[in-house]
């Protein structure tokens, strides 16, 4: 049966306190692997594990800054995963002209440091394993495009994307494939009460499909992305957006 290899695997996935991180977590330990949940509020990490353990999975946390290159060397000593799902980032919300450095470096530092430092750890343990692995960026339309007042965030993105195809060149031949997934707007807890507002309505009919995605449509590429149904996928990316990126300008 297809994507039957994920069984048995493990995966790191980060972020994984909420949102789509714990969603991810949840869907790959449904496919049989063995799931360690890393971000750093450890009491949401350990409620998420209770949870995909109860419903049979196997699933483990770890706290970790991904920011933090001594905390993710201290989190991951000794550890290797087949699959890595690089999901930890952040926002922020400033316009550009008052944005200051402090929120830059902490949005920059999460988003795209923090994806290389993890990226790196977890392929040195591929590497060292022989049997390769799968490692997803979790980038974002707005690596492609850009909104108002996420001047840093849509820069972030877009150097996911980049480093994305950077390593995947760099670790092809260690077997280790790399990939982004490029949501479009997903309703989570976070973001439900914005779009029920004014100006969140009004995006919502700048999306070709007039709605929001669900966290379960990132499934489909995500599982692509991370199992042996996508062996010949490495230095793509997907975007997953209702048609958002096509939308007219």
């Amino acid at each position: 049966m297809l994507f039957d290899d994920l069984k048995g695997k493990s995966a790191l996935i980060t972020g994984a306190s909420g949102g789509i991180g714990r969603h991810f977590a949840e869907l790959l330990a449904s496919h049989g692997v063995t799931v360690t949940l890393a971000a750093r509020r450890r009491e949401l990490l350990e409620e998420a594990c209770v949870d995909i353990i109860a419903s049979g999975g196997n699933a483990s946390a770890i706290q970790m800054n991904v920011a933090d290159s001594a905390s993710v060397a201290a989190a991951l000593s000794s550890k290797s995963f087949d699959i890595l799902i690089n999901n930890a980032g952040i926002s922020g919300t400033s316009r550009a002209i008052d944005l200051d450095e402090e929120e830059w470096d902490r949005v920059l530092d999460t988003n795209l440091k923090g994806v290389f430092v993890v990226a790196q750890a977890v392929a040195r343990g591929m590497k060292a394993s022989g049997r390769g692995g799968a490692i997803v960026n979790i980038a974002s339309i707005l690596g492609h495009r850009v909104a108002g007042n996420l001047s840093a965030y849509a820069a972030s993105k877009a150097g996911v994307i980049q480093l994305t195809k950077a390593l995947a060149l760099e670790w092809a031949r260690e077997g280790i494939r790399v990939n982004a997934l490029c949501p479009g707007y997903i309703e989570t807890d976070i973001n439900r009460e914005f779009f029920t507002s004014p100006v969140g309505l009004d995006l919502i009919k700048r999306i070709p499909q007039r709605r929001l995605g669900q966290p379960g449509e990132l499934d489909g590429a995500l599982v692509l992305l991370a199992s042996a149904a996508g062996s010949y996928i490495t230095g793509s990316s997907i975007e997953v957006d209702g048609g958002h990126l096509v939308s007219s300008l």
